[in-house]
């Protein structure tokens, strides 16, 4: 077979050897304490899994720091994982105490394993992104500052899932999470007139938008907005940068909870709105930090063990949820969106009468 270098290369070639010798034949796994995880192969092998949290934007000298811990204890091998969490992979139980004390001497906290909160998945936000109604990266450091006890050790219901996404075009899982943090526009784009003829394909515009929102203005050759059939998702702007969406009074956060990916006890589930909207405040947005730890901490009264969020709420009930939270429900909840009976039922999992 001809070697190319098109597409991913083969991951076989990064496992450590003990992964390559017992792949597909592990017996078990345990957590031994937050962040350490001991992998048990058929053979009798182990391998060991410190687990610590980590930013998603990394600098080249933290990037060298973390390389160096991997080479003077585990062989060079360590992962990121999807939630950008990175993991130190060993096979000398005798290194893992020396490991965690480096770590702990660091400043990398140990933990996200079991239940407990792992490192929060986000998106750009204003350090890349061109469409974000909010910031990724700062939200997510204010709240796992607050929520750090929840990392570090494993004392919730179950596993809860944060996830972060600056815009609703949501790349960032947050239709899928226990809580979510999805920033929203409220104002549709504002075309400048002057600039569309000039940096805009007008058919290219007008099919840019999902939901019909925009006409071509063959009198003023630009375009004009449908303000009631625009969702403020800023597909337009990506394709014509003559009609901007950002607006800083207007932009802010809103809440998400109940979603989930996994198949286990029930079927996955989607995030659904509790909180319509907060305010963006820089640099610490403590209005969106109390909020999810007002949610997290009722969570962690109230659920059963091994119960996710979803599972907690579906069992209380939705006005049970807003009692014990303390939010209020408004006519925003109610999803009136043209395509909404699209997602009634979204589930391989059948239940037959």
């Amino acid at each position: 077979m001809a070697k190319t270098d098109i597409g991913p290369p083969n991951y076989r070639n990064f496992m450590p050897p003990v992964m390559q010798k017992n792949y597909g034949q592990w017996k078990y796994h345990e957590i031994l304490q937050p962040g350490l995880l001991r992998h048990v192969a058929e053979s009798g092998d182990e391998l060991y899994t410190v687990r610590a949290g980590s930013g998603r934007l990394l600098s080249t000298d933290h990037l060298r720091e973390i390389c160096e811990i991997a080479d003077k204890y585990c062989g060079g091998y360590l992962r990121f994982t999807s939630r950008h969490n990175v993991e130190f992979l060993l096979t000398d139980r005798g290194k893992v105490d020396s490991l965690l004390a480096e770590l702990k001497s660091k400043g990398y906290p140990v933990g996200g394993t079991g239940h407990s909160i792992t490192s929060i998945v986000h998106t750009q936000g204003w350090v890349h992104c061109h469409t974000p109604a909010t910031d990724a990266s700062g939200p997510v450091k204010a709240v796992m500052d607050e929520l750090y006890e929840y990392f570090v050790t494993m004392k919730l219901p179950s596993q809860l899932r944060i996830a972060l996404a600056c815009c609703l075009n949501m790349c960032g899982a947050v239709h899928c999470s226990d809580i979510a943090i999805l920033g929203i526009h409220r104002t549709v784009p504002k075309p400048d007139h002057s600039r569309v003829p000039n940096v805009c394909e007008i058919p290219t515009t007008v099919a840019a938008c999902p939901t019909g929102a925009i006409r071509p203005d063959p009198k003023a050759k630009s375009v004009v907005i449908n303000e009631e059939k625009c969702m403020y998702c800023g597909n337009c702007y990506t394709v014509c940068p003559a009609l901007p969406l950002a607006d800083a009074e207007n932009d802010g956060i809103s809440i998400w909870v109940g979603g989930k990916v996994s198949n286990a006890r029930t079927a996955p589930m989607f995030s659904k709105l509790v909180i319509p909207y907060l305010p963006n405040n820089p640099p610490r947005w403590p209005e969106t930090v109390a909020a999810v730890k007002n949610i997290v901490e009722v969570y962690a009264r109230n659920g059963r063990k091994h119960e996710r969020m979803g599972e907690w709420i579906n069992r209380v009930g939705w006005e049970r949820f807003f009692q014990l939270t303390r939010l209020e429900f408004t006519d925003k909840h109610i999803d009136d969106f043209t395509l909404a009976p699209d997602t009634y039922r979204t589930t391989t999992q059948f239940k037959w009468g």
